[in-house]
């Protein structure tokens, strides 16, 4: 068995026929755990920020006495603009 096999369908694409913000996260992430970094960023541009978001929440629990607030803040807006862009550009700009 392969993890692919495990993967959940996006449930927006499946019910209605669109992708949506977040589709390819789970097949970047497994492709960054195979070592094929360009072909990750090329499936979803936003998984190295998503991961550096997710880094530093998991910093914010196990590190109680510094506050990452502002930091989780920013990663958090720079991945959504990352996520909105690369959504019209892959299906607006390029057809």
């Amino acid at each position: 068995m392969k993890i692919e096999d495990f993967m959940l369908p996006c449930p927006s694409k499946k019910f209605l026929g669109i992708e949506c913000f977040g589709c390819g996260t789970q097949r970047a992430l497994v492709l960054v755990f195979q070592g094929r970094f360009a072909d990750a960023f090329q499936m979803f541009p936003a998984i190295y920020t998503l991961l550096l978001f997710l880094g530093f929440v998991a910093l914010n629990f196990i590190d109680k006495k510094r506050n990452y607030g502002q930091v989780l803040i920013f990663l958090a807006i720079v991945n959504s603009l990352i996520m909105v862009f690369s959504y019209f550009y892959k299906h607006f700009l390029i057809t």
